[in-house]
């Protein structure tokens, strides 16, 4: 393909992606999939530089674009070598009108700028929401140890005790060491946020919101395998994406359990009272991913964010139901937005008046409220808020 080419066929793309995130289908990584899918004639390399013209233009605008071209258009502010090539050759875009305008620039929506700053996100920590995301693996202690595994490729440790964080794009999946389970693919945040559950061996630990599990497993490893370890979800799709991952791990002790929405109790009364430790790994907006899925901040309005965190209080409400006298229960977002994090936890202590806030040991971040914070700025990993109450 030519590079107009290129350009021209991440604006159809982006068409499609804008027009999905408005009606909240499929995201922009299942969009691009499955068109790579039907086009085989797109070789190696058009796919990739396909795939970093359409994220690179969705990262350049802040609301949704009207059209796709415009899309492409605003990228091409910043970037010289775009609007030579809307040259009206075959296969590329037709020439720039006189009166055509690049779409709006920014972080975000101008409604969800305003709820960032009011978060304490704005200017530099903002605009680093959109920055690339960089690769990191977390050894499994269960089959490995960080500091004898030999890998393919050079790697530097991070501030979680397993972290290893790996040049961008490397592909780990192809690996004999993730095929042998001695590695799973993790932010280091995401491991900083299962270091803060102190899971011990011999320990009953409920993972409330496992969905694909990835935290389940770090918790087994942290467990040795020993003890009573159960992910609950929802989501029957996400859940059943735990055990072929367990197996592989080498993590036995993990019991799955499928949640009825409303009637989650139902299906946990077994465990009423009887957990450690109880991870609450909330649904959110995911403002603190944005590095991975920028087209999310398209998705999300008020509506949506109120749901959400009735959502959150639900959960918590469920995990206080489960916990024993003296545990603990982690609740974590992967949003920098107080009002799904800080503020939820203030809410979820003041309906639980025999619970207090729990000191939190972890190698990054900086207090925010009664819990902690995790930034793509300051830390280099995903965005979380993490508390612990017992």
């Amino acid at each position: 393909m030519t590079p107009a080419a290129r350009v021209q066929t991440a604006i159809d793309l982006l068409e499609t992606i804008i027009a999905s995130a408005r009606a909240k289908g499929a995201p922009a990584d299942r969009i691009l999939g499955d068109w790579f899918k039907q086009n085989r004639f797109a070789g190696s390399k058009d796919r990739r530089a396909i795939r970093e013209l359409v994220y690179a233009a969705i990262r350049a605008c802040g609301p949704v674009p009207n059209r796709g071209r415009a899309a492409m258009l605003r990228l091409g502010q910043g970037d010289p070598s775009i609007l030579p090539l809307f040259d009206g050759s075959n296969y590329g875009p037709a020439p720039i009108g006189a009166k055509e305008m690049p779409a709006e620039g920014g972080v975000a929506p101008e409604w969800l700028v305003e709820r960032l700053a009011a978060s304490g996100v704005e200017g530099e920590e903002a605009a680093a929401l959109l920055d690339r995301a960089p690769l990191d693996i977390r050894v499994n202690t269960l089959k490995a140890d960080r500091a004898t595994l030999k890998l393919p490729v050079e790697t530097e440790p991070t501030a979680a005790p397993n972290g290893l964080r790996l040049p961008t794009g490397t592909q780990v999946e192809q690996w004999a060491e993730y095929r042998d389970g001695k590695v799973e693919v993790q932010d280091t945040g995401s491991q900083l946020a299962c270091m803060a559950v102190r899971a011990q061996p011999g320990e009953t630990i409920v993972d409330l919101c496992a969905g694909g599990g990835g935290k389940t497993l770090a918790l087994a490893a942290a467990m040795d395998d020993l003890g009573k370890l159960v992910a609950s979800d929802t989501d029957r799709g996400r859940l059943s994406r735990l055990k072929p991952r367990a197996e592989r791990a080498g993590a036995a002790m993990i019991e799955t359990i499928l949640l009825d929405p409303k009637r989650e109790l139902e299906a946990l009364s077994d465990l009423a009272g009887q957990a450690d430790a109880v991870l609450v790994d909330a649904p959110c907006s995911g403002t603190g991913t944005w590095r991975r899925n920028p087209e999310a901040r398209w998705r999300l309005d008020e509506a949506e964010l109120a749901r959400l965190r009735a959502a959150q209080d639900h959960v918590l409400d469920i995990a206080a139901a489960l916990l024993r006298p003296g545990g603990r229960i982690v609740f974590v977002t992967c949003s920098l937005l107080d009002e799904e994090g800080a503020e939820r936890f203030d809410a979820f202590l003041e309906r639980h008046k025999a619970m207090s806030a729990q000191p939190l040991a972890l190698p990054l971040g900086t207090p925010r409220g009664q819990g902690w914070r995790l930034s793509p700025y300051r830390d280099g990993t995903d965005g979380f808020f993490i508390a612990c109450a017992g």
